[in-house]
């Protein structure tokens, strides 16, 4: 297609998931032909910038606007990023993670990409409420872009926003950058081991995976890859001590290239309450290890497809998640290209080509 001009928008570049899947958008519509850039609104940058996309800090998020955040400085930072945009004769705008500032752009081709799943986010009525009026606040009568399509029909059917128009589009992925990484050094256990990777957080629900992970009698190791924040890590080792287990997981602290560990399990096991578009997941299957999944909200039931689906269990359900655990670890399902296809960045990536009007 005619090259396009994609300007991606930001708070920061400092976090995780986000950042990365943005930043790998970014390229690959480089890579494909099209002017990129991202502007950050302050200066943490943590993410390696990829080649040929161009990174600029619009300074508009300091402690002045901090302290003084209402919506008439929301609207005079939007006027600083509309100018910005404008000069960069951006063809499409992606919003992502600084909606309250992006919502007064009036953009003609302003997406906003929402990558959790805000319905689950919150069990509180009154939080739930305030979340959903937010929903609506900023995104009724908008553009959006989801990251799952089990997030695009949670805004819709669950939450009840109105955009006007809609689309659900995947992070993309590449599969080679994941298995260069997993062939560097790593202090990887010997033998083989199962898996968790992710935050030491009540989210992801440690407690529902060590009941079922002891429930299902394996003998297999399970190596839990995070870190946490205050005495989250100390509350999970009491926890395996409690439950007797401390001679079978593993914590081998917070690792900066988690994928030698991924490629080198048996099986990798997610036990979330809620994910976006569990990244875990697709970064296992890219490597060439099988998943099993509870069936959280709103992406696991969308990657484990095929045989795989046999291993997605409901959430609440832990008999049937030890059951799954223990068919896997007896006999672990070969992955094949068809299980990742619909992530790759060839599937992906002409879908951010067609936002452009």
């Amino acid at each position: 297609m005619t090259p396009k001009r994609f300007a991606f928008v930001i708070a920061d570049l400092y976090g995780g998931g986000a950042e990365k899947s943005l930043l790998y958008t970014a390229a690959g519509l480089h890579q494909r032909g099209h002017t990129v850039k991202v502007f950050i609104l302050r200066d943490r940058i943590e993410q390696p910038i990829p080649d040929g996309v161009t990174v600029e800090n619009l300074a508009l998020i300091n402690r002045f606007s901090k302290m003084f955040s209402t919506p008439l400085v929301e609207k005079w930072q939007a006027a600083r990023i509309a100018r910005t945009l404008d000069a960069f004769a951006a063809d499409v705008v992606l919003s992502c993670s600084c909606d309250k500032i992006t919502r007064h752009l009036r953009h003609p081709n302003l997406w906003f990409w929402i990558k959790s799943d805000i319905s689950a986010k919150f069990s509180d009525p009154d939080q739930r409420a305030k979340a959903f009026a937010k929903v609506h606040r900023f995104y009724t009568g908008r553009n959006v872009v989801a990251v799952s399509q089990g997030v695009k029909d949670n805004l819709l059917d669950v939450i009840g926003l109105r955009p006007a128009e809609i689309r659900a589009i995947y992070n993309p992925y590449e599969r080679e950058p994941f298995l260069r990484l997993a062939e560097e050094p790593a202090p990887v256990p010997e033998g083989e081991y199962l898996i968790n990777v992710g935050t030491y957080e009540p989210r992801k629900r440690h407690d529902r995976l060590l009941r079922a992970y002891k429930a299902s009698g394996v003998t297999t190791p399970l190596v839990l890859l995070g870190k946490g924040k205050g005495d989250e890590e100390a509350r999970l080792r009491k926890m395996i001590e409690d439950m007797g287990l401390a001679e079978r997981v593993i914590l081998p602290g917070y690792q900066t290239n988690p994928y030698p560990f991924i490629r080198h399990a048996k099986a990798l096991i997610l036990t979330s309450d809620a994910e976006g578009l569990p990244r875990a997941l697709i970064e296992s299957l890219l490597l060439g290890t099988p998943v099993v999944s509870v069936d959280c909200p709103s992406g696991p039931r969308e990657i484990l497809a095929g045989e795989l689906a046999d291993f997605l269990v409901p959430r609440e359900d832990e008999a049937a998640l030890a059951d799954a655990i223990a068919r896997m670890d007896a006999a672990p399902i070969t992955v094949t290209e068809a299980h990742y296809r619909p992530f790759l960045k060839e599937t992906v990536l002409p879908q951010f080509e067609a936002l452009s009007k």
